[in-house]
């Protein structure tokens, strides 16, 4: 019973900031605030943290290219499957049924389930996670609908078509502009990512056998404990009930591809990842996460509807917590 205090509370402080900010305690932008510290400060600082007080073997690399696989089908998947959807639609399943909130929401999780231990796989196999939820997802909508960046799709005049209008490059300066605006709309999606930029400077000293000091573990101790406070705060404040029919259908949707995708993985994850239990049920774990709030900051981005996002975030953490408890009794029950 113990083991469920902490994920509890983090539903809790969901709750605190949707109520808050009914209250008028909170602005409607005022998460915007909490985001910027959240995405540049704080979660960076977790990931230190993560890294220098816990080993990190080589060989978990391969988590990370796992999360990564895990991160990446959905999006291809939804993409080629809604291709005669709206582009709204279409962008809005993209953006928030694929990618898995681990910093904020697993590292807490899964390290009241199965010890501090467990952080170290779940931020392995969020190393790959990230590549897509902090940037690649996002870019890989934006392209592949023929999103302008900078604009919401209200912006640039989004109708029933299932991508905005694009007219292909035919001469060869055209071509050589096009793949030049592409590559650079990439770099600027992942190098503008401080948590994706972190994740790869503590590859680098993985990779090279290097260790953190103590200091630096010292340092960054406070931001590891701020760090799930701050995103289900923001989430929270930026949580609103579905305003209509519609918002209610779309929050479904996302649902209805998020389950089948979180199990299906999960299931190999434990069934068939050659580590050890303990690193297996991490893993499992981290394959049921709720939705990525970098997920939240790129809907409001696109489609300038961060509530939606944000109480889509929120109905799939608590989705997420049951399968995590029912997947760990499981496990300790001997059943699978």
């Amino acid at each position: 019973m113990l083991t469920l205090l902490q994920p509890i509370a983090l539903l809790c402080i969901i709750i605190t900031g949707y109520l808050f900010k009914r209250g008028g305690l909170f602005k409607p932008r005022d998460y915007r605030v909490i985001q910027v510290a959240l995405f540049d400060l704080v979660l960076p600082g977790a990931i230190v943290y993560s890294f220098a007080t816990n080993p990190h073997d080589r060989s978990l690399l391969w988590l990370s290219l796992f999360g990564f696989i895990v991160a990446l089908i959905p999006v291809l998947v939804i993409f080629t499957a809604t291709r005669h959807s709206p582009v709204t639609e279409r962008a809005f399943l993209m953006l928030n049924a694929s990618g898995l909130n681990i910093g904020c929401f697993c590292f807490p999780v899964v390290q009241a389930f199965l010890g501090a231990q467990a952080v170290v796989p779940a931020a392995m196999f969020d190393i790959g996670n990230c590549i897509m939820v902090a940037a690649g997802t996002n870019v890989m909508t934006q392209t592949l609908l023929h999103i302008h960046p900078g604009k919401t799709l209200a912006e640039q005049g989004a109708g029933e078509a299932p991508t905005l209008p694009y007219t292909k490059p035919t001469d060869k300066d055209a071509k050589r502009l096009a793949h030049r605006a592409l590559r650079r709309t990439i770099l600027k999606g992942f190098v503008g990512s401080v948590p994706f930029d972190t994740y790869v400077l503590m590859i680098v000293i993985t990779l090279c056998g290097w260790s953190l000091p103590e200091w630096v573990a010292a340092l960054f101790h406070p931001f590891s404990n701020a760090n799930a406070f701050f995103a289900m705060l923001m989430v929270g404040m930026m949580m609103d009930l579905p305003a209509s029919k519609h918002d209610t259908l779309e929050v479904l949707r996302v649902l209805a591809w998020r389950l089948p995708f979180g199990i299906a993985f999960a299931c190999a994850a434990w069934f068939l990842l050659p580590f050890s239990p303990m690193i297996r049920e991490a893993t499992m774990m981290c394959c049921l996460a709720p939705v990525a709030v970098f997920s939240t900051l790129f809907t409001d981005e696109v489609l300038g509807n961060a509530r939606l996002a944000g109480f889509t975030l929120s109905l799939s953490a608590v989705i997420s917590l049951v399968l995590m408890t029912g997947a760990h009794t499981l496990i300790a029950a001997g059943l699978i």
